[in-house]
């Protein structure tokens, strides 16, 4: 009986934290290190939530008080130093680079605003992307942090910069 009432409080705490966000479906997971020259770094979530995906990230090593354009590029590739083998954007339904309200690759997120010591937090969501499976499915690709700001306009790549910083995003 007692084994009976535990597990119930547990199937309902468990339906609990699902109802509050805490608990999500297919998750993953991309370390930044900074590519040739640069010091950012961080780590970047992602899990989806049914049709969105929820990406939290956290950086150090940024320009102090500096926007960064942040995007998901179409190749996991990080090995060229200055992170041009992750390729361009990931955009498998061909659009043009924008901001979320928009059209826009699929890889495009909005950008990253480091405070005065150079360490940036955002948690923000995504549509048109998944977590595992699909043409938009983000594992195995190449996370990019640029030196500038996302300007939104400039195709193909918002007029962002030099890459900063990259990883691949894997399965967690």
């Amino acid at each position: 009986m007692k084994k009976a009432i535990l597990l119930a409080a547990a199937c309902g705490l468990a339906a609990g934290c699902a109802t509050m966000g805490i608990s999500g479906g297919p998750s993953a997971v991309a370390n930044l290190e900074p590519t040739n020259g640069n010091a950012a770094k961080g780590e970047v979530t992602f899990t989806q939530h049914g049709d969105k995906v929820r990406v939290s990230a956290n950086l150090t090593g940024l320009k102090p008080d500096g926007v960064h354009a942040f995007h998901v590029h179409e190749k996991g590739d990080c090995s060229s130093g200055d992170g041009m083998s992750a390729g361009g954007h990931f955009n498998p339904s061909g659009k043009p680079h924008g901001p979320q309200d928009a059209d826009h690759h699929a890889g495009d997120m909005p950008s990253l605003k480091a405070d005065g010591y150079g360490n940036a937090t955002a948690t923000f969501e995504l549509s048109g992307v998944s977590i595992g499976s699909g043409a938009a499915d983000l594992v195995g690709r190449g996370l990019i942090v640029h030196r500038d700001p996302d300007d939104f306009k400039t195709q193909p790549t918002g007029n962002a910069g030099p890459r900063i910083a990259c990883a691949v995003i894997r399965k967690a």
